[in-house]
């Protein structure tokens, strides 16, 4: 009686209370992912200001981390936060594409949503801290022509790019080829003009030979509770039995 009405009591003012299986759970798939695929190097595309750096090593993770992101404030950011860090390198600011130039980016109140793309109004609508405050110039490059990856790299691409997701894909082509696995943010509702949705994104990743490991929820419409985002855990077919 008393748990229902705390949980209760939590949920009128605007919070949920839950039970350490279902509250650490994606903590639980990130450690596990690492640890079952030996992961020890991380590419990590679209870094912002370090947050999955964060979540790796509260995971346990030890090993390599290269950063990129393209924005000016939180790549400053990155090379203040990893100094602290020797086996964190974060590199020259840059996007990451399908072809190498310069590009705009859109720049959003909370940097997170920031992307190369027009953000459509069911993401703005749904989160409204994340419209467009200003834009940029930023260099855009191939995975593939900055990477360099040894025969005992173990490596996990992070794709995190609001968006932009298949045109990393189809720079990265070389890349994806020595990669054990991957994770992707997936919109299963379009929030920025002429993204590649989940679907698109799942095929396109089943086609280079991986397949799904974990399902992660992510950013929901808080009006009508709707999943608008969620993280795609990805491994090598037929690695996923690797201990």
């Amino acid at each position: 009686m008393l748990k229902s009405f705390i949980k209760n009591s939590a949920k009128r003012r605007g919070y949920e209370i839950l039970g350490p299986s279902r509250a650490f759970a994606t903590e639980r798939s990130l450690a596990g992912l690492l640890r079952q695929q030996r992961v020890n190097l991380v590419l990590d595309v679209g870094a912002n200001t370090g947050q999955f750096a964060d979540e790796l090593r509260a995971s346990g993770y030890t090993g390599r981390i290269v950063s990129f992101e393209p924005l000016t404030s939180a790549h400053s950011e990155l090379c203040r936060k990893a100094v602290a860090y020797s086996n964190w390198t974060i590199a020259d600011r840059t996007a990451i594409g399908a072809e190498a130039g310069s590009i705009k980016i859109h720049i959003s109140g909370n940097s997170v949503s920031s992307s190369i793309l027009d953000m459509l109004p069911r993401h703005s609508e749904a989160a409204p801290q994340s419209i467009y405050v200003s834009s940029e110039t930023a260099p855009v490059n191939r995975l593939d022509d900055l990477c360099t990856l040894a025969s005992d790299d173990r490596t996990l691409l992070k794709i995190d790019v609001q968006g932009y997701e298949r045109q990393v894909v189809e720079g990265a082509q070389h890349t994806l080829g020595t990669c054990c696995a991957v994770i992707c943010e997936m919109s299963l509702s379009p929030l920025y003009e002429g993204q590649s949705l989940a679907m698109e994104l799942w095929a396109l990743l089943a086609a280079r030979g991986f397949e799904p490991w974990s399902l992660e929820p992510g950013f929901r419409d808080p009006v009508t509770g709707r999943m608008l985002q969620l993280d795609g855990f990805f491994v090598r077919r037929g690695e996923a039995a690797i201990l």
